[in-house]
């Protein structure tokens, strides 16, 4: 056999690869965003109190590391829908006063929609163009470093020029890792779709939660 020949079943055993990791993260994806969105609305239907909000949040955080240990595991997935419950849960008080606006309930479809929009269409352009967009690693990490330390600092300040910047930079940076991280699956920079879904969860929570705080901001007192 060649080496051209060795070569090209070389690349379409990757190929290969690479799709099963693409179809297992999008369908593990799916089934994480769904239990999502039924913890929520538990959580909201419960009345949950923004201290239990607090706890899902820090408890799901933790649950974050063990997903990464155990990602290469058969539990691997047990895990994942337990950060997923976690973190949807933990949405629950926020969905709450924001359904209590007289405008919430559109406000709150419009950032799932906005979501799903910016999503699908970052998502298909990276499958699509099959574009590397590994250059963006540094500057997503700075962006991120600057978003944490700015809302941190806002708990204590409270300027609401400040949470419209941070909520912008958010819906800016999030959109970059998601090309980043389905750009990373396309190219065999991830391999463990356990761990690619959780990225990419990450991403559209984040986004969904700070699109919807700019939407509330210019649009809560319609």
């Amino acid at each position: 056999m060649s080496y051209r020949e060795t070569s090209n079943i070389g690349t379409l055993s990757q190929g290969v690869e690479i799709n099963k990791v693409l179809r297992n993260t999008y369908f593990l994806l799916g089934l994480t965003l769904a239990f999502s969105a039924v913890a929520a609305g538990i959580s909201m239907a419960m009345g949950m109190p923004a201290i239990g909000a607090i706890v899902c949040m820090i408890a799901g955080i933790v649950m974050l590391f063990v997903v990464h240990k155990k990602a290469d595991s058969a539990s691997g997935i047990f895990w994942v829908f337990g950060f997923a419950g976690l973190m949807g849960a933990s949405l629950g008080p926020m969905l709450l006063a924001y359904a209590g606006l007289p405008n919430g309930p559109s406000l709150i479809m419009q950032a799932l929609a906005g979501t799903a929009l910016i999503f699908f269409g970052l998502s298909a352009y990276a499958l699509t163009s099959r574009k590397d967009f590994s250059f963006m690693g540094g500057f997503l990490m700075i962006g991120l470093l600057v978003i944490v330390v700015a809302a941190i600092a806002n708990i204590f300040l409270s300027i609401p020029a400040l949470s419209l910047t941070i909520s912008a930079v958010a819906v800016l940076v999030m959109s970059g890792l998601i090309l980043f991280d389905t750009s990373r699956i396309v190219h065999g920079g991830e391999t463990n779709y356990i761990r690619a879904t959780v990225a990419l969860y990450l991403n559209i929570f984040n986004l969904f939660v700070h699109l919807l705080q700019l939407l509330g901001i210019f649009g809560g007192d319609d």
